[in-house]
């Protein structure tokens, strides 16, 4: 089969031939249909991801495919059943092996181009908002990268959640994406010369999402409300962010970290939940994802680049045909 591959790493990744993956037990073997890009995959491919697999390994964290072959003691999913899953690494390839547990059957109203590039996202995004920071209906959110991957799911299901959404995005092109994912208020941090004052020109923040990092991040922290939250997602531009803890005691502010997928290995069953109830939303029409890129196997690379330059909004997906030629459903 084909995979898109780091072999060793000093070298880029790059399409191979391998061999087809058998299923042990516990676990079946899915025909790939489409795969999810993530920021994640760029930091496999640095070495800097705390999750990366040991060398040669094939790239690709989340898939949606048709489950083929189950391995001994499964008796679910059946084969024939159209699946999403988070297996960390493995999905770029036409077929991929994973626990049968880590399976979300997909709602027939979900294709599978939007089930490749649904976990991680809207997951990150539902554990953060409603298990961390405990968003309330009435509140201000203010989500930094609201047009990213994660953060323009962050825009979606605050506004589900009854809060008043400010995006933050560069472009008006990226903010019209968010206000069309329901964000109340746009603020362009190109454009902006201060973006503490505009912050604070809010009224005050009572949850920060935070996708990007510094400077964007500093600014957020300092107009948050006493009591606020501020959550720490990722470091889509490249400085982490680093708090001072005088003001965190003085504004009574929590600091909040969120890694969806270490949920996997200490408290499996919340995803399990928030999963659950995002595909509820998506089957009720609450949901709809945004994918800007659809591309063939064979220009994963070009995808990764999307990512890498941030010209994507919402997500970048790979199907094991051309998307062009066979539509993947």
């Amino acid at each position: 089969m084909r995979a898109f591959m780091m072999q060793t790493a000093d070298a880029p990744p790059r399409l191979t031939e391998t061999a087809r993956p058998d299923p042990g037990p516990g676990e079946v073997r899915i025909r790939v249909a489409a795969c999810g890009l993530n920021f994640a995959d760029l930091l496999m491919i640095a070495g800097k991801y705390q999750d990366t697999p040991a060398l040669p390994f094939t790239l690709g964290m989340e898939i949606a495919g048709t489950v083929e072959v189950c391995g001994p003691d499964v008796q679910a999913p059946a084969p024939g059943t159209r699946v999403a899953a988070f297996i960390g690494a493995g999905g770029l390839a036409d077929h991929a092996v994973c626990d049968a547990a880590r399976c979300t059957p997909l709602p027939a109203t979900m294709t599978m181009i939007e089930g490749a590039g649904f976990q991680i996202a809207y997951g990150t995004s539902h554990l953060a908002l409603a298990h961390r920071a405990r968003l309330q209906p009435g509140e201000t959110l203010l989500v930094l990268g609201a047009a990213g991957g994660v953060g323009l799911t962050a825009v979606e299901i605050g506004a589900q959640m009854g809060a008043r959404v400010v995006a933050v995005a560069r472009g008006a092109e990226k903010l019209e994406v968010a206000r069309a994912a329901g964000a109340e208020v746009l603020i362009d941090s190109a454009a902006e010369s201060d973006l503490r004052a505009t912050f604070k020109a809010l009224g005050g923040i009572d949850v920060v999402y935070d996708a990007v990092g510094e400077p964007a991040a500093s600014a957020a922290l300092r107009a948050l409300r006493p009591e606020g939250r501020f959550l720490a997602i990722g470091f889509a531009g490249g400085e982490v962010p680093r708090f001072p803890a005088n003001l965190l005691l003085v504004k009574n502010i929590s600091v909040l970290g969120l890694y969806w997928g270490g949920y996997l290995r200490f408290a499996p069953q919340v995803l399990t939940d928030s999963l659950a109830e995002l595909m509820r939303w998506h089957a009720e029409g609450r949901l709809h994802p945004h994918v800007s890129h659809v591309l063939p196997l064979v220009r994963v690379a070009e995808g990764l680049d999307l990512l890498k330059a941030r010209k994507a909004t919402g997500k970048v997906v790979i199907t094991m045909e051309d998307p062009e030629d066979q539509p993947v459903r």
